[in-house]
């Protein structure tokens, strides 16, 4: 058992072996910071109760302390009860080393970054700067009160304040003075008053050229300083100011560039032994040195796949890399993908701006409007963009900077001359290697001996290559695998294959390819031959080991040797630490055996199996996500699945990292009649999609489901299907949409009477018209909804409504009336052990209290729903509750505490991107303002 973790830089938490431990209610969280703060000296009770409750504790106070400290005993019991939280005379010692709480390693890291600043290695004090200020999870002590933490919390504000500013000195040594504006700027905006932050944002901004935007900084300090305290700025800042104004920093000053949004860095790894392309290197770099050149188009005329056109550009880009210093983009378009369609610019351009750095919310839905942006962000600045594998000029054009400053290389089989004619592209058509080129790629793979030492036999080897790149090094894989082997014996063999592709065939047997990728297949063992000839049949970019055990019907423990054998054949490559990607030639060609070796209902029944997998671990990581969301009736898995279940901390990564595939199985699914999945997977994919903010691919994978509901002529599927879709048109603003596939769901719901399915619809119907301002009709359809969960005996769902329906009562003041459905919701929620919906109801609860005006009893209401959501990990909600307590300690003319609350809020907003950020650090600024 692992030592337990204590984190007081956030919200108070603890751990121990991976699991967050349960710490219970805000006071016991306060007693246990008290002892983390004091680690390894003993707290008398009489401190406790001051640091917890002031000068005012109740008479239980000593009670309650013990009481705590019991509590924290048994959750941070270990083998030895007493070793960790122990009693001692007066009071309590708890014992930490210093790798058991952040504060401590957080100063370690300090303490060494400040030595290597006064070594001169400000690199290296960086990575120690950025590792310490990466265990700052928000607020410290957030939603702690009491005096203590409010001394604390200012304490260790402090302590991040300064390492930020020492951080960030360190960073202008280093000359990277453009990514310190967007951070500075905002917390000097945050502390007006800290002078040596506000010298270091001038500092940065007058390096990027942007001087007088660094005077305006000094002259908004000066007026801050003038008028909340009555002095003059610092020597030091008066006398960087007189520096700016007579430009005797003006040597390290880069004129006109702006600040990038985010400096991406997504080119692939260059191929390790590039050869032969000396020629077409010299031609990229021509064209990058013209002034305001267009886009470099690349385009495989002959020789089309496998030609390595991808190579090529990946090698010239990293480079030339040094010279787009904004950062480097990449996109695969899929534009010949054999398992699926292309990528649409929509969703390319998303991803651009994802790279960007672009909140999901600022993202706008249309495709013009997406790539406004997506140029507006690249305007002025020097990026380099690389599309590859581009199906026609159609999906490229979206994807274009508009400025000159940038450079564009696109990769494609297809002749791209349109893009040619309408942006003043340079062509680049690029052939198969030299006879030269393919001996040195030869040569680098095999090594200069072997290949001298039998030249007859490697010009036999790269005729049966076609001197294509791919073929070639599928060879050499092949030739550095028998190194024993001669090469004569290697070339004969590769002469007489006979088992290839239509599209590489020739009228010399010597030139076809299926020879080069027929004779690694033969290589295999008979297991990894089957694994290969499987891969060819599904959709989607890449996957792992778990999927491709389902494929294939073994352990996973079976599955991994037979990828690192086809990785060693290069027939797929470990892209990314257990992820295997395999060319889109190489896939064609599994399927072409698949369809000659594997039988139809073998085929279907591995399809089947990845279907089911994708299906049970979605399921299973949206239920560890959402463990009260209302579950659908799965089948059984067929046999030979990899039943994969994410836990909790994993599940987001897992979905995300599974995203593409996911969405490519839900189309694959319903095109090859496997319809349940089809509409089973959209909506295991549906609650995840919502909460990311991947609307689009929601409603398309929706859209999918409802279709194939329809085919089964299920109604509940049907119901179901509609329902989820009519929710994703509710999101990107259909509300036409949204209205009629909530009737279709309606409708479908009632003749199939279920019960149940009309309850969860007439309440997204509720919540619709009350997002649309309608609280009358929103109340009657709830009230609907409510008599529906009755009927279908859904004591959850009846809940919920009584939940719903208190606040809509609130909405139109009937607060008497508020209060007792909120706490009928609660009660229930209570019997079912349902803490979500205890949460929801609190909060509702001190919703309705606010509104009568009890400020003190909806604030214990806000911190009992706030403790809840905390332990659940629902972070948005926890957000939206420490913003109402905020609201309702300020209503008591509690100011210090609403400051608290918000600040907490802001905390975990900014952290998850989302705009409601900004709404609430207007009520900051407000305090702020009515405080001075």
């Amino acid at each position: 058992m692992r030592p337990v973790r204590v984190e007081v830089l956030g919200r108070v938490r603890a751990w121990r072996d991976g699991q967050e431990l349960s710490l219970g209610p805000p006071r016991q969280r306060a007693v246990l910071a008290v002892l983390a703060l004091r680690a390894n000296h003993v707290v008398s009770r009489d401190e406790i109760v001051d640091a917890v409750w002031g000068d005012r504790p109740p008479a239980s106070a000593v009670n309650g302390v013990h009481l705590y400290v019991s509590a924290l005993r048994r959750v941070l019991a270990d083998e030895r009860p007493g070793r960790l939280l122990a009693g001692s005379g007066p009071g309590y010692l708890l014992r930490l080393e210093p790798d058991q709480l952040d504060l401590a390693v957080a100063g370690g890291y300090l303490d060494r970054a400040r030595r290597l600043v006064a070594a001169g290695d400000a690199a290296g004090a960086v990575r120690e700067f950025d590792a310490a200020l990466g265990l700052w999870h928000g607020t410290p002590l957030a939603g702690i009160a009491g005096p203590f933490a409010e001394v604390e919390r200012t304490r260790l504000t402090e302590l991040r304040l300064t390492a930020v500013e020492d951080r960030a000195e360190a960073v202008l040594d280093l000359g990277r003075h453009r990514e310190l504006v967007p951070e500075l700027s905002t917390l000097a905006a945050e502390h007006p008053l800290r002078e040596r932050m506000r010298a270091v944002l001038m500092t940065a901004l007058y390096r990027s050229g942007r001087r007088s935007e660094a005077l305006t900084v000094y002259a908004e300090t000066r007026r801050h300083l003038v008028d909340e305290l009555g002095v003059e700025p610092g020597p030091q800042l008066r006398d960087l100011h007189r520096k700016m104004l007579t430009d005797e920093d003006a040597g390290t000053m880069v004129a006109g560039d702006p600040p990038p949004v985010a400096v991406p860095r997504q080119l692939p790894a260059a191929v390790r032994h590039f050869a032969g392309r000396a020629d077409e290197l010299a031609v990229l770099s021509r064209v990058a040195d013209e002034a305001g050149a267009g886009p470099v188009l690349i385009s495989a005329i002959e020789g089309t796949a496998g030609v390595g056109k991808t190579a090529l550009a990946v090698y010239w880009a990293h480079q030339v890399a040094h010279r787009y210093p904004d950062g480097q983009l990449y996109v695969n378009l899929r534009g010949f993908d054999p398992g699926g369609p292309p990528a649409t610019p929509g969703e390319a351009v998303r991803g651009l701006l994802d790279a960007l750095a672009v909140p999901r919310h600022r993202i706008p839905l249309d495709l013009p409007a997406q790539s406004a942006l997506y140029r507006s962000l690249l305007s002025g600045r020097r990026v380099l963009v690389l599309l590859d594998n581009a199906r026609d000029a159609e999906q490229v054009l979206p994807l274009l900077p508009g400025s000159a400053s940038c450079l564009v290389v696109v990769t494609s089989r297809n002749d791209l001359s349109g893009l040619v004619a309408t942006t003043g592209a340079h062509l680049l058509t690029l052939d198969v290697l030299s006879a030269a080129g393919s001996r040195d790629l030869l040569t680098r793979r095999l090594g200069a001996d072997r290949v001298g030492a039998e030249p007859r036999a490697v010009d036999d080897i790269i005729a049966a290559c076609a001197r294509l790149p791919l073929a070639l090094a599928i060879a050499a894989a092949r030739a550095a695998k028998h190194q024993a082997f001669p090469l004569s014996v290697l070339a004969a063999e590769l002469s007489v294959a006979d088992n290839g592709l239509d599209a590489f065939a020739g009228p010399d047997p010597r030139n076809d390819i299926r020879a080069v990728f027929s004779w690694s297949y033969r290589s295999l063992s008979t297991p990894a031959a089957r694994l290969f000839r499987l891969l060819g049949l599904p959709p989607g970019a890449d996957l792992g080991a778990p999927a491709a055990a389902s494929l294939a019907g073994v352990p996973v423990r079976e599955v991994r040797p037979l990828l690192a054998e086809l990785a060693r054949a290069y027939l797929v490559t470990e892209h990314s630490p257990g992820r295997y990607l395999c060319h889109d030639l190489l896939r064609a060609y599994a399927r072409e055996l698949a369809g000659e070796v594997d039988s139809g209902p073998d085929r279907r029944a591995a399809v089947h199996r990845l279907l089911d997998y994708h299906l049970y671990a979605t399921w299973a990581a949206d239920r560890a996500l959402d463990p009260d969301r209302r579950p659908i009736d799965f089948a059984r898995p067929v046999p030979g699945v990899t039943l994969e279940e994410p836990a909790h901390d994993h599940a987001l990564a897992w979905l995300d990292a599974e995203r593409a595939n996911l969405c490519a199985a839900v189309d694959h699914a319903a095109a090859h009649g496997f319809d349940t999945h089809a509409w089973q997977l959209a909506w295991a994919l549906a609650a995840y999609l919502d909460r990311q903010g991947h609307w689009g691919e929601w409603v398309a994978a929706q859209r999918v489901a409802v279709a194939a509901a329809e085919r089964l002529r299920d109604p509940v599927a049907q119901s179901r299907a509609h329902d989820s879709l009519a929710c994703a048109l509710m999101q990107v603003g259909d509300q036409d949409g949204s209205r009629a596939h909530f009737q279709r769901a309606l409708e479908l719901s009632v003749r199939s009477g279920d019960r149940l399915s009309q309850g969860v619809t007439l309440m997204n119907l509720g919540v619709m018209q009350a997002m649309q301002g309608n609280h009358g009709a929103a109340l009657r359809r709830i009230q609907e909804a409510l008599q529906a969960y009755r009927a279908g005996g859904s004591q959850q769902g009846e809940a919920d409504a009584f939940n719903a329906i208190g606040w809509l009562h609130a909405q139109a003041g009937d607060h008497d009336k508020a209060l007792n459905s909120c706490q009928r919701a609660l009660r229930l929620h209570e019997e079912l052990g349902n803490r979500h919906g205890q949460a929801n109801a609190w909060d509702s609860i001190g919703y309705v209290r606010r509104r009568r005006g009890e400020a003190e009893e909806a604030s214990a209401c806000y911190q009992r729903a706030i403790d809840l959501y905390r332990d659940l990990g629902d972070r948005h909600q926890e957000a939206a509750s420490l913003d109402r307590l905020g609201d309702a300690r300020d209503a008591a003319g509690d100011a210090d505490t609403a400051r608290n609350a918000w600040h907490g809020a802001v905390a975990i907003l900014d952290d998850m991107g989302h705009p409601d950020a900004g709404r609430i650090r207007g009520k900051l600024r407000k305090e702020n303002a009515q405080a001075s």
